[in-house]
């Protein structure tokens, strides 16, 4: 029996020491470690890649520090929409949803797609029809109210922008949440979601529930989930493109993630991160941004979570 590795993420970008207090950084490590326990609780116990990822995220989902979920920023209209995506590197199965409202806990949804549909990707009005049907948890809007988000979202308003998360000024925070993961059965599998961009509009999508964009899992190379500005994401396929050029080209975990996350990425405008394993269980935090919220366990080896760049 092989071991496992978990990685997660809560968003990247313009974190800096001066940026969170003493209670707030405690605060947000205190979610990570959370997070990292319930998806390692999984793997310790022999369970699959899948239920690790998807237990990590329902942890971070729940916790209103993170822009997913209960945490989810305001609209322009000043509601929540939210995306999220799972993908299993054994069969390339995967499942996304975006633009829903009032479900509780997205990677669900994500996932019930992936095993219950034949569709992988369902937005809006017709992915909380299904979600009705799977009998899936819904909240009305006061679960989901924030009194910090709310006035980012009034700020923004405001100042006639959108903002990127839910920090103050021109700090940019990108505010998904993920995990991935490598089970004792050799299995990848990686988990994204999200509550979008402050005071966005038009049914904005961005990264998260695009396979291959901001999540992908391939058992012959590795399982990617990204944080960051979701349209450069999508038009440099970031997920895939790892994946890519360890199949292709034989690079590294840490080779391919340095030469997308820090290079090209860098040339393209794109700022962000991504947590990544491999089907070796070698694990990668790449991130060209200030810092960011992200956790890591590799059995016998050691765990951590961490927040800024040094």
């Amino acid at each position: 029996m092989t071991t496992f590795s978990i990685a997660i993420h809560g968003g990247a970008g313009t974190i800096l020491r001066n940026s969170l207090s003493a209670d707030a950084e405690r605060n947000y490590r205190e979610a990570l470690d959370a997070a990292l326990i319930a998806g390692e609780s999984v793997l310790r116990h022999n369970g699959s890649a899948l239920d690790a990822v998807t237990a990590a995220v329902i942890s971070l989902e729940n916790c209103p520090l993170f822009n997913a979920g209960k945490g989810a920023v305001y609209t322009h209209e000043g509601g929540h929409e939210m995306d999220a995506s799972v993908m299993r590197g054994d069969t390339l199965q995967a499942g996304a949803v975006a633009g829903i409202h009032s479900v509780r806990n997205p990677v669900l949804l994500a996932r019930r797609i992936m095993e219950k549909s034949e569709h992988v990707l369902l937005s809006g009005r017709g992915a909380e029809q299904f979600a009705r049907e799977q009998q899936l948890v819904f909240e009305n809007e006061d679960y989901f109210h924030n009194d910090f988000r709310k006035q980012q979202w009034q700020d923004a308003l405001r100042e006639g922008r959108i903002q990127l998360d839910h920090t103050a000024g021109d700090e940019k925070k990108f505010g998904t949440v993920g995990a991935v993961a490598r089970d004792r059965a050799g299995n990848l599998a990686a988990a994204t979601s999200t509550g979008g961009m402050t005071n966005k509009r038009y049914n904005r999508i961005g990264d998260s529930p695009v396979i291959g964009a901001g999540t992908y899992a391939n058992n012959s190379t590795c399982a990617i989930s990204c944080t960051g500005h979701g349209e450069f994401f999508i038009r440099a396929v970031v997920a895939y493109d790892i994946s890519c050029l360890m199949e292709y080209k034989g690079l590294s975990l840490k080779q391919a993630c340095e030469k997308v996350v820090m290079d090209k990425l860098v040339k393209f405008g794109g700022e962000g991160g991504l947590i990544a394993v491999d089907h070796h269980g070698n694990i990668d935090l790449p991130f060209n941004s200030a810092g960011m919220y992200r956790g890591w366990s590799l059995e016998n080896q050691g765990r951590g979570v961490a927040i800024y760049r040094d």
